[in-house]
């Protein structure tokens, strides 16, 4: 067999195994069995001195991997606040895989460099950014936190006459940190990383839905950055952003808003109004691959001025094509080397369209909906207002309701997380998937109550 043969071969069994697993992962259970997480320790070797082939190799990463994996691209599963990646996402990110493509700069990854930038010129206008706006793809909210914070870091010392990425953090002016009580683990992470410190920050009291107190926040004195979230990671709640805008941003605080999957709201004509006042933000974080549901990992950072993007983020050396009248992606992110992950944003956007991200975005928050009604009419006690797709359910005390979660996980029908809201321990159901239908939901509650009923005694 010629090697264009087997490759062909390898990469069509590939593809094979891959739709296999897509046509079933509604079928089987959410949580891979017992037998299947065993096996994984067969994984566990030496490494070999001499290679294996490379349909053997296929072979056993299916035979192992496939049935250890969660059931996440599956219609029930509802732990975290993931997407389970549209079929066109899933193809177009083997194509472009298949291509192999390093997206650095416009002059070598032409068709890349402009599919990224239609993409995001596509969601600068769909989440209702101001048209100027610019940004990055980059690996997840994390990281998009860390690059958007990046431009803020920049500006705010350059407005106290400080070069932070000449002269770095030793001798620079203080700059106050401003961040919700309820601000995500990620948040602090980011500002770790950029040298401003995770615990050197003023945490702003929240109300019982965890959105910031705008009457706590302190007088504004010299370069602040004051982060605020759009979707609470528990209860789905919104910061009030325009009025911590109207309050911070005459005095020159640059405003950062953490938006991993909330900021998808501002698709929604039903749900655009908990967004009020995002587009007078300075900078802004989200992930693709949640709401939007492309695979991962794919982040993006947006930031209003570009050229404070671009002070921090760009790169120089001999051997770059630097001087371009083009966008160069690797200017707008840390990396210089990454694979084009754009192209499955353009790919999402292109096939759901304006509509299609509506429905997608109404979809999951009326599932949400039925969920806290099918909990409540079982006399369950639902902890926060349902306003997007964020439920959590209590079944009584701390370990009972444990109890229940891990049956629940066991049952296999759905999957559904633990967390602490406000002291309490609580069931945590996030709908964020294009493929959950009314069944679904419907499938899930009839195994999901009458479990926490016969535990709940």
């Amino acid at each position: 067999m010629s090697d264009n043969s087997k490759i062909k071969a390898l990469l069509q069994d590939a593809a094979r195994l891959g739709i296999a697993y897509r046509e079933s992962v509604g079928d089987r259970s959410v949580a891979p069995s017992a037998d299947a997480v065993a096996s994984v320790n067969r994984l566990i070797e030496a490494l070999p001195e001499d290679g294996f082939a490379d349909e053997d190799v296929l072979a056993l990463l299916n035979e192992i991997g496939s049935p250890a994996s969660m059931a996440m691209a599956g219609p029930r599963f509802f732990g975290f606040v993931i997407g389970g990646s549209l079929p066109v996402t899933v193809a177009t990110n083997w194509l472009s895989t298949a291509w192999d493509q390093n997206s650095v700069m416009r002059e070598v990854t032409p068709a890349i460099a402009a599919l990224e930038q239609v993409a995001l010129d596509w969601m600068v206008e769909l989440l209702g950014l101001p048209p100027q706006t610019g940004g990055g793809f980059v690996t997840g909210a994390t990281v998009a936190n860390f690059t958007a914070l990046a431009a803020a870091r920049h500006r705010v010392f350059a407005d106290a006459g400080w070069n932070v990425e000449s002269d770095g953090l030793i001798g620079a002016p203080d700059v106050t940190l401003i961040v919700s009580d309820e601000a995500h683990p990620t948040l602090f992470k980011s500002l770790g990383m950029l040298g401003l410190g995770r615990d050197r920050v003023i945490r702003i009291p929240t109300d019982h839905q965890g959105r910031m107190i705008v009457t706590e926040l302190p007088a504004i004195n010299g370069p602040t950055i004051v982060c605020t979230q759009a979707g609470n990671i528990n209860t789905g709640a919104f910061d009030p952003i325009a009025e911590v805008c109207a309050a911070v941003k005459p005095h020159g605080a640059w405003v950062h808003v953490d938006g991993a999957f909330g900021l998808w709201a501002a698709a929604s004509r039903s749900h655009r109004a908990l967004i009020d006042g995002v587009q007078q933000a300075d900078s802004w974080a989200t992930d693709a691959h949640k709401w939007l549901n492309v695979p991962y990992d794919s982040g993006v950072a947006f930031v209003k001025n570009v050229a404070d993007l671009a002070a921090a983020m760009a790169i120089t050396a001999d051997y770059l094509i630097t001087e371009t009248e083009f966008r160069n992606p690797s200017d707008f992110t840390p990396e210089l080397s990454r694979r084009a992950r754009g192209i499955d944003v353009w790919a999402a956007l292109r096939s759901l369209g304006r509509s299609g991200v509506e429905s997608l975005v109404d979809g999951c928050c009326r599932h949400a909906r039925r969920f806290a009604e099918g909990f409540a009419e079982a006399g369950f006690e639902i902890l926060n207002d349902v306003v997007l797709n964020q439920v959590l359910v209590t079944f009584g005390d701390d370990a009972t309701t444990r109890r229940i979660i891990d049956a629940i996980q066991r049952d296999g029908t759905c999957w559904c997380g633990a967390t602490v809201w406000q002291g309490k321990t609580a069931m945590r159901i996030s709908v964020s998937n294009w493929a959950t239908t009314n069944e679904d939901v419907e499938m899930s509650l009839r195994a999901m109550v009458p479990i926490a009923q016969s535990l709940a005694k």
